[in-house]
């Protein structure tokens, strides 16, 4: 099997001698606005100085399939052929395959356009080669000329699971299907507890000088990559900072159903509520300024800014300032022995 390539850009940000010329950035990421936020911080990054590391609860099979989601999505955003207006799928995307599958009583509830199946179908061919999800992420994210490594958060299948008051539902069935409108009780990842830290994770993990938590779901995008076992335990043993970019704003979230799945499942739609959740991993907090009133119960170093990616420009400015406080909180080099003083 090939091997993944996490020196990928290492050119770029390694002298001779090995020592890092830039900061080596972890992002973990899901949905739009961890994509949206991945894309931020390669904008201000050398080639090969992020990482992202990948939410795959919500993939599924579709079509006889196996669809990835969340790491399409990081890598359209990263790769710049995203929907602009979506944040997921392909930019000037067609349809034709879904609508003659439709036309034919197949099941349209899904929306994969013509050159996203192409990626798919490409992907598929890869796995029945017997190569692993990392092995052809790597590839596909050479393809489309990403330079830092895209890693999904484990090879085998893991599945989340929602349990609502229409009984359970597969993740995609709950996302896309149902448009997240049952109430959501509890979330289960069938097969996290069997599945493993990949070597390119855990590489990624321990040479990081700073892990961004992405401002994405918390129970559907960061906590399966959180279920993986030890993938917790790397992250409290790493020497990098790790800060959160919050999610909510004003109470609402920017994007998906994180704030109302708070609220049913007993929890305040509230970045202290976040805050809270990932208390034991937590260096810093980044807060929307449309939140500023909440900083001094926060506990914990704070960056206060617009985190509204709502454009490049935002992101990329988002994408700096969330690098430089991230930077500001690693411990100090110690200062070099004095020199002798001949005596």
């Amino acid at each position: 099997m090939a091997d993944v390539a996490m020196g990928a850009g290492k050119e770029n940000i390694e002298n001779k001698n090995g020592a890092a010329l830039f900061p080596r950035v972890l992002a973990l990421a899901g949905g739009v606005g961890g994509a949206r936020m991945a894309a931020g911080l390669q904008a201000v990054l050398p080639p090969g100085a992020l990482t992202v590391l990948v939410n795959t609860g919500d993939d599924f099979e579709h079509w006889g399939l196996a669809v990835s989601p969340d790491l399409d999505t990081v890598l359209y955003n990263l790769a710049d052929v995203h929907n602009p207006v979506m944040g997921w799928g392909r930019r000037d995307e067609s349809f034709a395959t879904i609508e003659a599958l439709s036309a034919l009583g197949g099941e349209d509830w899904f929306r994969i356009g013509d050159r996203d199946l192409a990626l798919h179908l490409r992907r598929n061919e890869w796995l029945r080669q017997g190569h692993t999800l990392t092995e052809v992420t790597d590839r596909l994210r050479r393809s489309f000329g990403v330079a830092g490594p895209i890693l999904p958060m484990a090879d085998e299948p893991v599945r989340t699971l929602v349990h609502t008051d229409e009984g359970d539902l597969p993740f995609q069935h709950y996302f896309v299907r149902r448009r997240c409108e049952p109430v959501v009780f509890d979330i289960t990842f069938v097969g996290a507890a069997e599945a493993h830290v990949t070597s390119a994770a855990r590489h990624a993990i321990h040479a990081a000088d700073l892990i961004v938590i992405c401002p994405s779901n918390p129970y559907l995008s960061v906590d399966p990559i959180l279920a993986i076992p030890h993938m917790r335990r790397h992250l409290l043993e790493c020497k990098a900072p790790v800060v959160a970019v919050s999610p909510i704003v004003g109470g609402r979230a920017l994007k998906g159903p994180a704030a109302k799945m708070m609220r049913e499942m007993g929890q305040m739609p509230s970045p202290l509520t976040i805050i809270d959740y990932f208390a034991d991993l937590l260096d810093g907090f980044v807060l929307d300024e449309e939140d500023a009133v909440l900083a001094e119960a926060a506990g914990l170093p704070l960056l206060v800014t617009n985190t509204i990616m709502a454009t490049p420009a935002v992101r990329a400015a988002l994408g700096q300032s969330v690098l430089d406080f991230g930077m500001a909180l690693r411990a100090p080099l110690p200062l070099p022995a004095p020199a002798p003083t001949g005596k």
